[in-house]
């Protein structure tokens, strides 16, 4: 089994759902009036409850879908349309429709808990990317599988965190404008990945249902 195969194909499909580059505006904008060590903590809080929670619907997404009847494949059909939607809105460099408004952020900026909402929840870990993490553990048939997307789950957000607490710097790197290119090349792979999700769930839901 080609585990490394597995490890990259996961660890791609969460990294570019999370896209924690394109995040970086919206952090810097909610965390533009603390100082780097309130900043900082900010980010560890974040991206631990947002893995935590990540986590948490990969371990047990499979046993929700079966307790309301749903097939993997059927989450995986809906779940590439939602991602192509937050797709389009990247490859637009938009702010996702499915993660966070600018209303909210503007709403949130002055508050303390703003490590749960709106950051953790759900510009990190919206519905796109939990889908995305359900969908990836169900494709995955042995537990050694599993551990692997497991695997991709946690380095995508130790690089989230790292990205989080050099966001500044990042920024005044790349600017504005290259956090928006960025953006428009994950939303082409987020779409390429979600095409991929849609034709997969409807060839299988074919050959299982079919005559």
């Amino acid at each position: 089994m080609d585990y490394v195969g597995i490890f990259v194909f996961a660890f791609v499909s969460i990294f570019v759902i999370v896209d924690p580059l394109a995040a970086v505006v919206t952090f810097i904008s909610l965390t533009n009036k603390m100082d780097d060590k309130t900043k900082n903590m900010v980010a560890k809080r974040a991206v631990l409850l947002a893995c935590v929670i990540a986590l948490a619907f990969a371990l047990t997404g499979n046993f929700v879908l079966n307790i309301f009847g749903i097939g993997v494949d059927s989450l995986r059909i809906a779940g590439g349309i939602l991602l192509f939607t937050v797709a389009l809105d990247m490859m637009h460099a938009k702010i996702s429709r499915e993660s966070i408004t600018k209303n909210e952020i503007s709403e949130y900026i002055d508050r303390e808990d703003v490590w749960i909402f709106p950051i953790a929840l759900p510009l990190l870990t919206g519905p796109g990317a939990i889908t995305t993490v359900i969908v990836l553990m169900g494709n995955s048939d042995t537990i050694l599988n599993k551990l692997v997307v497991i695997l991709a789950i946690i380095a995508t957000f130790i690089i989230t965190l790292y990205v989080f607490i050099f966001s500044r710097r990042l920024y005044k790197i790349m600017g504005y404008t290259g956090m928006l290119v960025f953006t428009r090349i994950m939303g082409l792979l987020l779409a390429a990945i979600s095409i991929e999700f849609i034709t997969t769930g409807i060839l299988n839901m074919f050959q299982n249902y079919g005559p």
